[in-house]
């Protein structure tokens, strides 16, 4: 019976064949290309002492590559190229992320450069043009796992190499006037229904650094929320740095606050759970009245 029928007629025999082919494929890119990526990838780690790696984008995928950046520099000087406007893959095109086709747009770019600048372990950090790659971050779209684990953990299983995660891998200053602010960046995407920022009208103030639709869409729930549009990236990371508590979705914010070790609130999605706190002062939560204690919990600590 061809498998299309089978879908219909027999579907314990249909999810059986599904996974023997998905099982098959796997295995087949993990020969015929994988191996040959992590061989190379391992055998410069081992003997380059300068080390070219490129990223393409997510922003939150960036900063969650640099905990493995950050580890190898303990032996090799670490240069970064930042690949702008490469095109989404089918699979990522309808997931409404705001650069549209792309995965890192120039804009983008140019507003983490200062940032990771500013990060010691990062020998040199420029737009990609070209230049002899080493080890290239973008492989982790391509490895035959569940996306389900934590995404700082993609490129362990990239490079072979592990880093310590309760240590921050972001260190920049504090932000000259923001400061003691409940700092919130929720992005319109991968919201949990389950939770309400309502309660958040109690406290004074709260302010929103994300983009201005993110901001006004929160707005019809906490009354008192004040927007500020950073300048860069760098002005972010020193707010986020500065702030009381911090609280956001599966969003590039909050991979910012998870490397700089601020006190930090997730809210998580149970569809999509490849976030996950690590080291003291952060939670992540699924329910209401878990945001609300765990956030008293920071705010009061």
């Amino acid at each position: 019976m061809n498998i299309f029928f089978l879908k219909f007629f027999n579907k314990n025999k249909y999810q059986k064949l599904k996974h023997e082919s998905q099982q098959i494929r796997n295995y087949d890119l993990y020969n015929k290309k994988i191996i040959p990526e992590l061989e190379k990838i391992s055998s410069s780690i081992k003997k380059k002492k300068i080390l070219n790696f490129m990223h393409s984008g997510h922003l939150g995928d960036i900063i969650n590559s640099l905990p493995l950046i950050k580890e190898i520099s303990t032996g090799s000087k670490c240069n970064l190229y930042l690949e702008v406007k490469k095109k989404k893959s089918k699979e990522d095109l309808n997931n409404g992320h705001p650069f549209g086709e792309y995965y890192l747009s120039k804009n983008a770019a140019d507003k983490l450069i200062p940032l990771l600048k500013k990060q010691e372990y990062i020998h040199n950090i420029e737009i990609y043009n070209n230049q002899e790659i080493d080890v290239n971050l973008n492989l982790f779209r391509e490895l035959p796992i569940n996306f389900n684990i934590d995404s700082i953990r993609w490129y362990f299983h990239l490079a072979g190499v592990h880093a310590d995660l309760s240590n921050p891998y972001i260190a920049v200053e504090l932000h000259r006037n923001i400061r003691n602010r409940i700092v919130i960046l929720r992005s319109l995407r991968r919201q949990n229904n389950m939770i309400s920022y309502e309660f958040l009208n109690k406290y004074e103030s709260p302010l929103f650094v994300g983009l201005k639709e993110e901001y006004e869409n929160l707005k019809k729930i906490i009354k008192n929320l004040e927007h500020y549009d950073c300048k860069d990236f760098l002005e972010l990371a020193s707010i986020i740095k500065s702030s009381k508590v911090f609280i956001g979705n599966l969003s590039f914010g909050y991979a910012l606050a998870e490397a700089i070790k601020t006190k930090r609130l997730l809210e998580s999605g149970a569809n999509f759970p490849l976030v996950y706190p690590n080291g003291k002062d952060a939670y992540d939560c699924y329910f209401q009245i878990h945001f609300e204690n765990l956030f008293s919990r920071l705010y009061n600590n």
